[in-house]
C-alpha cells in the first residue's frame, strides 16, 4: 500500500494520500519521478492531504515538495513527523 507520494527524490516531504494514517505505521512512499518506493516510520498522526517530513529539518531550512521550494522551518521537524503550518512558513513575508 502507498501512504504518501513524493516527485522528486530530493524532496524534503512527502503528502500523506491515505485516511487515519497513525503513529507507528511503517509507511510506504512513491517517488513519482522514479516509479520506486521508500520507506519510512510515521511517529504522529498525519491527516490525510497534510505533508510527512522524509527527514530532519532545522529551524530556517527550506522545505521541498514535488521538487519546489514551499518555504521555511520554524520549529525544528523530525522525520516521520507531521509537516504542516505550525511548522512550516512561507518565505514571501
Amino acid at each position: 500500500m502507498i501512504h504518501c507520494v513524493l516527485h522528486d527524490p530530493n524532496d524534503s516531504v512527502a503528502v500523506v494520500v491515505v485516511e487515519g494514517m497513525k503513529a507507528g505505521t511503517r509507511m510506504t512512499g512513491l517517488v513519482l519521478d522514479q516509479d520506486r518506493t521508500i520507506e519510512l516510520d510515521c511517529l504522529q498522526d498525519i491527516p490525510i492531504g497534510h505533508k510527512v517530513a522524509l527527514k530532519d529539518m532545522a529551524v530556517g531550512d527550506t522545505v521541498i515538495k514535488y521538487g519546489v521550494d514551499i518555504g521555511k522551518v520554524v520549529q525544528p521537524i523530525r522525520k516521520g513527523t507531521h509537516a504542516h503550518v505550525h511548522n512550516i512558513k512561507t518565505k514571501r513575508w
